[in-house]
């Protein structure tokens, strides 16, 4: 891990970080505050899992980037291990920190929103911690979850429920204690990174007869895309990119 280091009391004038949610895959959908702020940045920061990388925020937000621009690949391993994980955090949060104080104007993006699930949450809590005068602004992004609802024409919650977004759980018995609960309280349910877990998911929601009700989805807003009700989709081993949308119930009034 690299030491502290030093930041001045005071930045130049219109050096500042911004954290860009760039959606979860289709260039198009990136807010126009977005496409403001990336254009007028002199660095895009973006996440890579290994050096040489392109990385998915980049690419995703790639015809939005300008030639001239100066582009900061900020390495994240994709490891369960905490000390590799603080070590990438704090070695982000102390480039982009230092890029600021010589009067740049620096994006970070991000895949998705930039406040769920987001490798730029650990680097805000970093620069919080470590390089607390770095201005930072958030811009939020479209996530995957309201992205494959509005591609499937699927009311992703109603006027009276409640909305449970989470990672797919490990086993069965805690997919089936949660969709329990969610069942008594009117929740939808938003399963992300299902992958292969898919192979043991779809015989239990077919057990339980909430197929029909639920939404599959897989990486959302990429050429590849597929959306399609749950039983259309064969049991097997899925990308880390897909998702469930699952309702038990509908409301009592309805057109």
């Amino acid at each position: 891990m690299t030491s502290p280091l030093p930041f001045p009391p005071a930045t130049p004038a219109g050096a500042a970080l911004t954290l860009i949610g760039v959606g979860p895959g289709d260039p198009e959908l990136l807010t126009v505050a977005a496409v403001r702020a990336l254009a007028a940045a002199a660095m895009v920061a973006y996440p890579v899992a290994r050096p040489g990388d392109s990385g998915m925020a980049a690419t995703i937000a790639a015809p939005w980037i300008a030639p001239h621009q100066e582009r900061l690949p900020l390495l994240f391993p994709m490891t369960a291990a905490a000390e590799p994980r603080r070590a990438a955090w704090r070695e982000a949060a102390d480039r982009l920190a230092v890029a600021v104080a010589a009067g740049r104007s620096v994006v970070l993006l991000c895949e998705g929103d930039v406040s769920l699930f987001a490798t730029s949450s650990y680097v805000l809590l970093a620069l919080r911690r470590f390089h607390p005068h770095c201005p930072v602004r958030l811009i939020p992004g479209i996530s995957a979850v309201a992205a494959a609802a509005a591609a499937g024409a699927w009311p992703l919650a109603l006027q009276q429920e409640g909305l449970l977004i989470r990672p797919t759980p490990e086993e069965p018995a805690l997919l089936e204690a949660l969709l329990d609960r969610a069942a008594a309280e009117c929740v939808v349910v938003a399963l992300l990174k299902l992958g292969q877990r898919w192979a043991w998911v779809r015989p239990l929601l077919e057990r339980r007869g909430l197929l029909e009700e639920a939404l599959f989805a897989r990486r959302v807003g990429w050429p590849d895309q597929e959306v399609a009700p749950a039983a259309a989709v064969a049991a097997g081993e899925m990308p880390y990119f897909s998702l469930l949308l699952i309702r038990q119930g509908w409301p009592g009034v309805l057109p």
